[in-house]
């Protein structure tokens, strides 16, 4: 709107009908009243005493409690640079003294007044009456006129009568402000909670939270210390000079008032740092400090700082508002801590499991004993975790002797692969004590003294299947001894059937016996072993792939290197699946005679 001054329009004249002056300013009462918005009510007032009274210049002045002076809240006919920056001490001019007396005043000639302050040019009269509300004074009403004596006890009946109005819309005004502050203030504390719960990097969360302070609260240094419970020290993880960085000393639990803060548990506010023998002088001329702990639940992980060069900086509002969101910053500090040990202690295992899993594959053979003749030997273990349960072994104990062992730990992953190590090496130690004592460590013996000692280990939940397989070379015979892993298969000219040879877990019973057969070899014999992962391996229609597809495999490639039969098998297991993810360990060895 135009700055100008409103057009001048004659009020009632005095043989106007009182009755009908009563009515007007009822109606300019409601109407004042109406207006919620503290800007446009403003803007409106002058344009309602036009109506009353014409004037010169027009201005509204209101309290500013915490200064204990006054400002221009909205004027019409003064130059700018007074409307920006004119303030009156209370008591201070006619204005001033209209507040502090909270009385009306008619000056005919402001010239010859000595309270006047010329302000502006050109006006000869003044009237001003203040704004009361609840009996007490929040402004006044100031109007100047051009010519001497221009307002009569009848102008400043209406405009007291109209001030009261005022009064009561201005407080209305504010109270519609505060309030649609407060509602936007809460909806922003909820956008930044949400905010900061979704950043789990700690340095960028801080920096974050820098940013959306300033949006609620006005600051010039602002700080986070974080609390290091074991050598109770606050250390200063963030330090701004709003647009710039400045730095801080770490400090002792309960040490200046960002210290005291912390061990109180208790927002720290002081308008006169230099009043506050607690205050370090960090910052220069730093006047006003707000010290805010940021608890998880009643206890306390650190400090928010806020400093000003203003005095009294910060206010009642302010402390409610940060102490909203320190708490939410706390849970999201602590969250982002916690995700950040997470984080490094999953590096941590991963780095272990990634090395772990190198040493499985090392105690693995990599092959058959060398200078082994008549006999072609060919393996694969894919585990379904970093680690898997799954064993084999090739171990010669006698010259023109092979052992096959094969075996499958309950469980997955870390625990199962600890325990199979340990079965692993049973069955080496056991495999070569056979040079000594051949008949107690017979394939049915050595499944009999692993299983008393894993029985007497005690590990409960686990237990382990095992095939053990001696082909003696120059015999041309196979014993074999079974413990509840899947038949062998044996593949023929004729034919890829299973070895029937059923048998208990390993660890699972005591005192059990096993049974063993022997077979004769043929030339072109081929022996196939598998753990449990590759028969039960289902694709998404929830096909089990079974023995009879690696039956079929086999025979298929019968001509074929162990090798390629094993790749074969793995092949079809994967294609099978398809997208579907490893259920089990998967192991395969194939044994071709010569």
């Amino acid at each position: 709107m135009s700055e100008s001054p409103p057009p001048i329009t004659q009020g009632p004249t005095e043989a106007g009908d009182a009755a009908q002056l009563l009515v007007t300013l009822f109606e300019l009462g409601r109407e004042v009243t109406s207006v919620l918005d503290l800007d446009e009510l403003l803007e409106k007032i002058p344009q309602l005493i036009a109506r009353l009274t014409p004037f010169t210049a027009f201005s509204v002045w209101l309290l500013d409690e915490k200064r204990h002076d006054l400002g221009i809240a909205y004027a019409v006919g003064y130059p700018e640079e007074i409307k920006r920056t004119f303030r009156l001490a209370v008591g201070q001019g006619i204005v001033g003294t209209v507040v502090a007396e909270g009385r009306s005043l008619v000056i005919d000639d402001v010239l010859a007044d000595t309270r006047y302050i010329g302000a502006i040019t050109g006006v000869r009269s003044q009237i001003a009456v203040p704004l009361r509300r609840k009996k007490r004074v929040i402004g006044a009403i100031n109007l100047y006129g051009e010519r001497v004596g221009q307002f009569t006890p009848r102008d400043e009946a209406m405009l007291r009568q109209f001030g009261a109005h005022v009064a009561v819309a201005i407080e209305n005004a504010r109270l519609f402000e505060r309030e649609k502050a407060y509602g936007e203030m809460l909806e922003t504390l909820a956008e930044i909670a949400r905010e900061v719960a979704a950043i789990l990097d700690l340095e960028q969360l801080l920096e974050r939270v820098a940013t959306l302070v300033h949006k609620v609260v006005s600051y010039r240094t602002f700080g986070i210390f974080l609390l290091d419970e074991r050598r109770g020290l606050l250390e200063q993880k963030l330090a701004i000079r709003y647009g710039d960085h400045a730095g801080f000393p770490h400090l002792k639990l309960g040490e200046g008032l960002i210290g005291h803060a912390a061990l109180t548990k208790q927002v720290i506010n002081v308008p006169d740092v230099t009043r506050d023998p607690r205050y370090l002088p960090w910052v220069e001329d730093c006047r006003s400090e707000l010290a805010v702990p940021l608890l998880v639940k009643d206890r306390c992980i650190g400090v928010m700082d806020l400093e000003s060069p203003d005095l009294d900086a910060f206010g009642k509002h302010d402390v409610e508002v940060l102490s909203a969101l320190a708490s939410q910053v706390a849970v999201a500090i602590e969250n982002a801590r916690l995700y950040e040990a997470l984080r490094a202690n999953e590096e941590r295992i991963e780095r272990e499991l990634q090395f772990a899993r190198r040493v499985q594959a090392a105690l693995l053979p990599a092959g058959p004993p060398k200078r082994m003749r008549g006999v072609d030997v060919a393996a694969h273990f894919t585990p379904a975790r970093e680690l898997g349960g799954d064993l084999h072994d090739f171990l010669s104990p006698e010259s023109n002797s092979l052992v096959v062992a094969v075996g499958d730990v309950s469980g997955k992953g870390v625990p199962a692969a600890l325990y199979s190590v340990f079965a692993a090496e049973l069955v080496r130690s056991r495999t070569f004590r056979r040079r000594y004592m051949p008949e107690r460590f017979s394939p049915a013996g050595v499944l009999m003294s692993i299983n008393t000692i894993l029985y007497e280990r005690q590990l409960e939940g686990y237990y382990c299947t095992l095939c053990y397989a001696y082909f003696d070379l120059k015999r041309r015979t196979l014993t074999m001894a079974n413990s509840g892993l899947p038949y062998t298969l044996r593949s023929t000219a004729d034919s890829c059937l299973p070895i029937e040879l059923p048998g208990l877990p390993l660890g699972s019973f005591p005192g059990v016996s096993y049974d063993q057969i022997v077979l004769e070899l043929g030339a072109g014999d081929i022996f196939v072993f598998c753990t449990d992962g590759i028969y039960e391996t289902f694709n998404a229609a929830e096909e089990e792939f079974g023995s009879e597809r690696v039956a079929e495999i086999v025979q298929a490639r019968r001509g074929e290197p162990a090798a390629v039969i094993v790749q074969a098998i793995v092949d079809a297991v994967e294609g099978f699946r398809g997208e579907a993810p490893q259920a089990d360990d998967m192991t395969i060895v194939v044994v071709k005679i010569g």
